[in-house]
């Protein structure tokens, strides 16, 4: 019956199979077979993720070295190489579009495809589903798990259910009853601030939310309210979105050794995300004027939001900003992170400034610098004041995307 039925709604969630460390042991056919895991950099004290040999042994994302080994005391140690694994996802988000051009890549390992306008070219979702999975081992050598049904929240929990290496299909008239036994914290979105109040109101797994009015979600959590009501029934009315809005802003940040308390360090550490900031606002011709500046202490953030005399996106300019977070908010206090965003990216040249000294050597400068930098790999050319900053490599952006100014390392 499947095979004849087309469905009002039909998506594709395809999820990567312990991504990271899958490339790793496809790259290094010594790793294969064995438990690894992989950490930012030689030096990294946490496992960013880890394959299944070595999940075998308890050992999750997040755990200390020293934790893993106890449980796994063969786990090999793997430093990431994020832009590799960019390369890899780039290549395989757009071998999906073969499968049909409506397609959402929801991070650098996991895409929702809308095959719904497909139907009359594939036997049945399941069918486009198949074809997305072999099309993934085709261009990559590595496996996916992908869950299909009638909306994004069902199709994703599906994918989760068919680790590793599987397909699972929930059928549309079948997705309220699988739902309904499903606690309600299993679903992709509601985190335990939310879980907790649906269980204080007496829903616990999904069936329990056709009792709670969709008003009183609403009025506690506005629109996503309503689409948690939604989704909990198996009718999650968020569409696939293709493109990318606009960023509404763009920050880099670093974790520090505990406690760094040197004023020496910290700026180091504040000037080297000032430059990465400002390089990824020149990159997209953006510059911005308010800028959020922090340190993490052991009691939380110290910050500060900070305007610039005028736009910029100049390393320079955001870096006198630094020392005035400095000189007149941060007092010494021992710092294990550093962040800096750009609050109100705009269009580079949206603001005039026909009154201001506008200095075209410095852009001049920044240009060239970028240019090499693109050629010949990040900050071959920086301040001299950066020579020693820290060589803790890069992290792919939780909202990374294969193209535009979310294809961010």
């Amino acid at each position: 019956m499947t095979n004849h039925v087309s469905w009002e709604r039909a998506i594709v969630f395809v999820d990567m199979d312990a991504f990271f460390a899958s490339i790793e042991q496809h790259d290094n056919p010594d790793l294969r077979g064995k438990p690894i895991g992989i950490t930012n950099g030689e030096i990294g004290t946490c496992f960013i993720t880890c394959s299944y040999e070595a999940r075998k042994h308890g050992v999750r994302t997040g755990m200390r070295i020293n934790q893993a080994r106890q449980l796994c005391p063969d786990i090999i140690q793997v430093p990431a190489r994020p832009y590799r694994y960019a390369q890899v996802s780039t290549e395989i988000m757009s071998e999906l579009k073969l499968v049909t051009p409506d397609i959402e890549v929801f991070s650098v390992d996991e895409a929702f495809l809308d095959v719904t306008r497909c139907q009359k070219i594939y036997q049945s979702p399941i069918e486009a589903g198949r074809l997305a999975k072999q099309l993934v081992y085709d261009i990559s050598g590595l496996t996916c798990s992908v869950g299909i049904s009638s909306d994004k929240t069902t199709a994703k929990h599906a994918a989760k259910k068919a680790k590793p290496n599987g397909l699972f299909t929930v059928l549309p008239w079948e997705t309220r009853d699988y739902l309904s036994v499903l606690p309600v914290t299993e679903l992709s979105g509601i985190a335990t601030g939310v879980g907790n109040y649906l269980n204080e109101r007496g829903v616990y797994v999904c069936g329990d939310m056709q009792h709670l009015p969709i008003g009183e979600l609403a009025s506690r959590f506005g629109n996503l309210g309503r689409r948690i009501w939604y989704m909990a029934q198996g009718q999650d009315p968020e569409p696939v979105k293709q493109n990318v809005a606009a960023p509404k802003s763009i920050g880099h940040g670093k974790v520090m050794p505990p406690n760094t308390s040197s004023l020496t360090a910290v700026k180091m550490y504040l000037h080297h995300m000032a430059e990465k900031v400002a390089a990824r606002l020149r990159k997209h011709q953006l510059e911005a004027q308010t800028y959020f500046i922090g340190v993490r202490i052991k009691d939380g953030w110290i910050t500060q939001k900070i305007q610039a005399h005028i736009a910029t996106n100049d390393g320079q300019q955001i870096k006198r900003l630094v020392n005035t977070f400095l000189r007149d908010i941060w007092q010494g206090q021992g710092c294990s992170q550093v962040q800096i965003t750009a609050l109100d990216p705009k269009d580079q040249g949206y603001q005039l400034s026909l009154f201001e000294y506008h200095d075209t050597q410095r852009e001049q400068i920044n240009l060239v610098m970028d240019k090499i930098n693109l050629r010949y790999g990040e900050f071959v050319l920086a301040p001299a004041n950066l020579l020693h900053r820290s060589q803790m490599p890069n992290v792919i952006a939780p909202a990374w995307k294969p193209f535009g100014h979310r294809k961010t390392v």
